[in-house]
């Protein structure tokens, strides 16, 4: 059965979660550092679209306050480009992921997570919260 992979995209990190085999929920999966190399990025996403037979991408769009395009939005935008050339059978899904880090950083203050592991698991966490929206929006 194929799954959905959670993408946020980030320039020296990137959360990646994905849905169980029946589509229902979302878990956080890793955290890809890459320092600002994309190829890192690909090549760990090829392994895992191998692995989990991954029919669909869901990467936030992180978007200002007011809707407008960020910097960082830009860049996603971007990558975004990269992964339509590498992955052109696979379903590229842009949602808006305003808020998403700091509702991660809420988790972790709520769960009593110290401050370096904080780092560490941030972007795995927003990826699962962009995941779930996608989910419960098309559910």
């Amino acid at each position: 059965m194929s799954r959905i992979l959670g993408i946020d995209y980030g320039m020296a990190r990137t959360g990646i979660a994905i849905t169980d085999e029946l589509g229902i929920t979302a878990q956080g999966l890793e955290t890809i550092t890459s320092n600002g190399n994309d190829k890192i990025i690909l090549k760990r996403l090829a392994e895992l679209v191998e692995q989990y037979n991954i029919e669909t991408f869901v990467i936030g769009n992180p978007l200002n306050m007011d809707g407008t395009k960020s910097e960082r939005s830009i860049e996603t935008e971007n990558f975004i480009h990269k992964l339509k050339s590498r992955f052109n059978k696979i379903n590229i899904v842009q949602v808006d992921e305003r808020l998403t880090t700091v509702e991660a950083h809420r988790t972790m203050n709520y769960l009593n997570i110290n401050n370096k592991k904080k780092k560490q698991i941030v972007d795995t966490i927003s990826a699962v919260y962009i995941l779930e929206s996608y989910i419960n929006k098309n559910t």
